[in-house]
């Protein structure tokens, strides 16, 4: 885990709302994992005080890659940075996805901006696994498909792709699934994975899932990001540090 001044190189809009951030981290760079996080402090003034979580969208030689959608004054501040401005980032952390295994398909379902974790999972299972992206959202404008690849689109009313949300959009695929060969990755709202998980354990598939939390330290000091366990030893873990990225079949969500 490291604390940096990582320069700016980059930052565009890439779709309604939607910004991509890229860094210059060769410290983190080297380490992240997908699935991980890094906790940024926004300015160099105490407002906003917090640092903010974001997903690693993707990591290209020593460069990381932030996605991010304005939703207050720390991503409205972000999204403002210029090349060359420094942002102090804390990480790698968490635990990310585990890709060993002996699937053969990867099935990535994304709902939103859940999708910001994927472009750097698809680079590091391409040719190593078969891709299939599920992505949705609620409409047209909310369907995130930035690095991602074999995509199936969906959107709640029906203004782009499948006309329903996205799990339903998995199950209408379900017949052209080789469920025993076959992993899931998911991150979206907390309503989607719940819905997701309820389908996996129904059909046997296997699934990891990344978790939204708010949080502080981000490294399991502050103990502000609570999940509920499912297991008998542990009443509840910590999204920061014993996540973002859980099986389903280990927590309650």
């Amino acid at each position: 885990m490291f604390i940096v001044n990582s320069p700016v190189v980059e930052t565009k809009q890439v779709h309604e709302n939607i910004f991509i951030q890229k860094l210059h981290s060769p410290e983190i760079a080297r380490l992240i994992k997908p699935g991980q996080f890094l906790n940024i402090r926004v300015s160099e003034n105490s407002f906003p005080l917090l640092r903010r979580p974001f997903s690693i969208c993707d990591v290209d030689g020593d460069n990381i890659y932030l996605m991010f959608n304005i939703l207050g004054e720390g991503t409205r501040i972000l999204s403002h940075k210029q090349p060359g401005d420094l942002i102090d980032i804390l990480g790698p952390l968490g635990k990310g996805f585990n890709l060993d295994g002996n699937y053969e398909t990867a099935i990535i379902v994304a709902g939103g901006l859940g999708a910001a974790p994927f472009p750097y999972l698809t680079r590091e299972l391409k040719g190593k696994k078969n891709i299939l992206s599920f992505v949705g959202g609620r409409t047209k404008q909310d369907v995130i498909k930035f690095g991602l690849e074999n995509l199936n689109l969906s959107s709640d009313d029906g203004s782009i792709g499948y006309k329903g949300n996205v799990v339903q959009s998995l199950e209408n695929n379900l017949d052209k699934i080789d469920v025993g060969s076959s992993k899931i990755f998911a991150c979206g709202p907390n309503a989607m994975l719940r819905v997701l998980k309820d389908f996996c354990l129904k059909n046997e598939l296997d699934c990891e899932v990344s978790t939204e939390c708010a949080m502080a330290c981000g490294f399991g000091i502050c103990q502000g990001c609570p999940i509920e366990s499912t297991s008998d030893s542990e009443k509840y873990l910590l999204v920061c540090k014993d996540g973002p990225v859980f099986n389903v079949k280990d927590v309650v969500i």
